[in-house]
């Protein structure tokens, strides 16, 4: 290993990878599991993932062009819609938190699905970049993933969390979802694959 003193090599660093590729794991083969078991695995993930990735040093980038990416769409694709089937009744929520949700006394529908594929995208793209085994690389890895972590899909994590709980705990099973139940009015979609604020955030802050 290279000098342990570098912040890109720190036990809180080391810690969050950990937890990262065992995520990135069970959503890439979310197709060989049943859906109440990824329900499971996820409610004991995501709770170490939200604790190490708030523990990640706060480091300044070295580039100013931005990291490169790895994850395309087909990537997210495969993920949320291996997700989404297994999923099933469980995927959709409410979600409280969304600002949208201000406008309606319900809220808008989210999906566990979205959320996860989401994070995926992110976490893959650090890792991958992380592997390199650049000081520089992996310093700037680590410098957006904790940033995406504050913004974007941090919220996502614990908005998940809050889903999953409630499902598990409720006594119902899986069933295998209608898409004609929920409104793409209801739906939001604006943030699938990477989202518009994402984008904007990503394009105007490098």
């Amino acid at each position: 290993m290279e000098n342990s003193s570098e912040p890109v090599y720190s036990r809180n660093v080391i810690e969050f990878v950990a937890v990262a590729n065992e995520f990135c794991k069970y959503a890439e083969h979310a197709g060989e599991l049943k859906g109440d078991e990824m329900l499971k695995i996820l409610q004991r993930i995501l709770p170490l993932m939200y604790l190490k990735a708030s523990l990640l040093p706060q480091l300044e980038p070295f580039f100013e062009d931005g990291n490169e990416k790895f994850i395309t769409e087909n990537d997210w694709v495969r993920v949320h819609d291996n997700l989404r089937e297994k999923f099933g009744t469980a995927d959709d929520y409410r979600e409280v938190f969304d600002d949208k949700a201000k406008e309606t006394e319900e809220g808008i529908v989210s999906s566990i699905s979205e959320n996860m594929a989401d994070m995926y995208q992110d976490i893959k793209d650090f890792l991958l970049l992380y592997q390199t085994g650049t000081t520089e690389l992996m310093n700037d890895a680590i410098w957006e993933c904790r940033l995406n972590f504050e913004n974007f899909w941090g919220q996502k994590l614990v908005n998940s969390m809050r889903a999953i709980h409630s499902f598990i705990y409720s006594g119902e099973e899986i069933g295998k979802i209608e898409e004609d139940d929920i409104s793409d009015d209801e739906r939001n979609t604006s943030d699938w694959f990477i989202s518009r604020r994402q984008k904007d955030f990503r394009n105007n802050g490098k």
